[in-house]
């Protein structure tokens, strides 16, 4: 089991930044990838962001890549995103997700083993 912990999340004017943190604990060895995904009211489960333990090799949605940036530090269990030029369609909560599979299909929320509460972040006009 691994829990995990977002916090970071506010509400902030377009053109802001933010930077979430999860904080993860239990057994964190189990840990291959980290990522974030993101839910806005009435809509799916939404792929942001995905980073590989090992290398810390990244990949990113289209509709956030050059925005936002994922980092990890293994020693601490903590990955990070960072969100830059925030816009009001970014308005979601945010998960932070892990599991202790593969590389493949990072997308795929429904491949995730463990999942955090979220954190909210709203970005207004």
């Amino acid at each position: 089991q691994v829990y995990l912990a977002e916090s970071g999340g506010g509400s902030v004017q377009a053109g802001s930044s933010l930077r979430l943190t999860c904080q993860a604990s239990g057994r964190t060895l189990m840990m291959y990838s980290a990522a974030w995904f993101r839910q806005a009211p009435g809509k799916e489960r939404q792929f942001v962001s995905v980073v590989r333990w090992s290398d810390g090799v990244a990949y990113y949605s289209d509709s956030v890549k050059g925005r936002f940036t994922i980092s990890r530090d293994n020693a601490k269990n903590t990955v990070w995103l960072q969100l830059n030029d925030l816009k009001p369609e970014d308005t979601a909560v945010y998960y932070c997700a892990v599991r202790n599979s593969y590389w493949r299909d990072y997308e795929d929320a429904s491949t995730y083993d463990f999942w955090g509460r979220g954190t909210q972040v709203t970005v207004a006009s």
